[in-house]
């Protein structure tokens, strides 16, 4: 049962960089006016990923530097999310070992 419950989480943070990786793209996009904001498809899309990622971003750019105007605020959280699946990982290991 809590391999299963380990399993799912892998799933959800793998769910979450790729959010990250479409916000970023996303990102790039609009800022070479690739798209824009006044389609409502595009807005909605961005409002979405917006709110799924503002909860994970919010913390960790309190205490970041500032970069102007780079934010490696997505970088950090993927690497987090890395390690939180080696650790994940491991420990699941552990779990089908003993």
């Amino acid at each position: 049962m809590l391999i299963a419950l380990l399993d799912i989480v892998g799933i959800l943070l793998n769910v979450a960089i790729t959010i990250i990786i479409v916000q970023a793209i996303m990102s790039w996009l609009l800022a070479f006016n690739v798209i824009n904001l006044q389609n409502d498809i595009v807005r909605a899309i961005w409002q979405t990923l917006d709110g799924l990622t503002a909860p994970l971003y919010n913390p960790i750019r309190k205490i970041m530097p500032d970069f102007g105007s780079i934010d490696l605020t997505p970088m950090v959280v993927i690497i987090g999310i890395i390690i939180s699946q080696r650790l994940l990982d491991g420990v699941r290991y552990e779990m089908l070992i003993g």
